[in-house]
């Protein structure tokens, strides 16, 4: 009778297929938007602020700037295009971020540093990712706060 009971509890658990996989996919995908991130603003760095922010820009996006109402779309576009990027440079180090469970969209955040020849200007950042029909991920939501005065270190 015991044999029994333990066989239906193994078969019971067996037929639940209680595992805990980690889904692939999703950290695959969180992977991928991380690196554009990383690519982001080595573009930034390498080619400038203009080029960098029209190439990883969705058709839709959105910029949240200082002293302006959100920025959408073709708007944006021209926004960024106006930019003369030869004064500054500006760099970022993304910091972490998260993708939601379907991969198809997530975000990212750091710290930035914009340089012009007088005065540096850092700041925090976050941008919302959509990945592109292509696999692609594209910025949809860009935004940042300036204000940290020093650069921050890590305590550890």
């Amino acid at each position: 009778m015991k044999f029994s009971f333990l066989a239906i509890v193994l078969l019971f658990l067996v037929s639940c297929n209680f595992s805990f996989r980690k889904n692939d996919a999703r950290i695959n995908a969180l992977n991928s938007m991380q690196q554009t991130d990383v690519d982001f603003a080595q573009m930034a760095e390498d080619k400038g602020f203009r080029k960098a922010f029209l190439e990883y820009m969705d058709d839709e996006a959105i910029l949240l700037r200082d002293n302006y109402m959100p920025i959408i779309g073709a708007d944006a576009v021209q926004y960024i295009s106006s930019i003369n990027d030869s004064t500054f440079t500006i760099s970022w180090e993304p910091q972490g971020g998260d993708v939601a469970e379907s991969g198809d969209m997530g975000f990212t955040y750091g710290l930035y540093l914009l340089k012009t020849e007088t005065e540096e200007q850092r700041g925090t950042y976050v941008t919302i990712w959509r990945k592109q029909k292509d696999g692609k991920w594209k910025y949809a939501l860009d935004g940042g706060t300036q204000g940290l005065a020093e650069p921050v270190e890590d305590k550890e």
